[in-house]
């Protein structure tokens, strides 16, 4: 049996957080152009990010090349808000599901990971929130230039 978990982190965004949510859901493909954190993002099934479609992130963790294929299970607009469900990737060695909400607020980005994890000694998914707060960091700084 595995155990349940859930992570909560916030960042501040001067650009404001609906820029992230607008890069996020329009340009996804220009992430892996404007942070080191990401190698690439793919659209697998669907012509857009909307609900239902199917993307594949790659990105690197402690200088190895990872990759999560995310279905979206939900958009928000009025809340800015992404449901992302994994269905394939490096995460789902370790946790037996995996989804990131990421919801953005006047100044701030929000990710929230639900999880559960597949035996009591995996450890919280720590390092990979830090990364989801290292590429909003980017994703930040990338707009405050334009």
């Amino acid at each position: 049996m595995g155990l349940k978990g859930k992570l909560i982190a916030s960042v501040e965004v001067k650009c404001g957080g609906h820029l992230i949510h607008d890069l996020l859901h329009t340009n996804s493909h220009h992430v892996a152009n404007i942070s080191p954190h990401v190698n690439g993002f793919q659209i697998h099934e669907g012509e857009s990010i909307k609900v239902g479609s199917v993307v594949n992130w790659s990105y690197n963790e402690a200088g190895q090349k990872k990759f999560i294929k995310h279905v979206i299970e939900a958009i928000d607009p009025y809340k800015k808000s992404f449901r992302w469900k994994a269905i394939e990737g490096d995460v789902l060695e370790m946790y037996s599901s995996f989804t990131i909400v990421t919801s953005h607020e006047p100044q701030w980005t929000i990710w929230t990971f639900e999880y559960e994890k597949k035996t009591e000694d995996i450890p919280k998914p720590l390092i990979l929130l830090g990364i989801f707060l290292d590429i909003t960091k980017d994703m930040e700084g990338h707009l405050l230039k334009n």
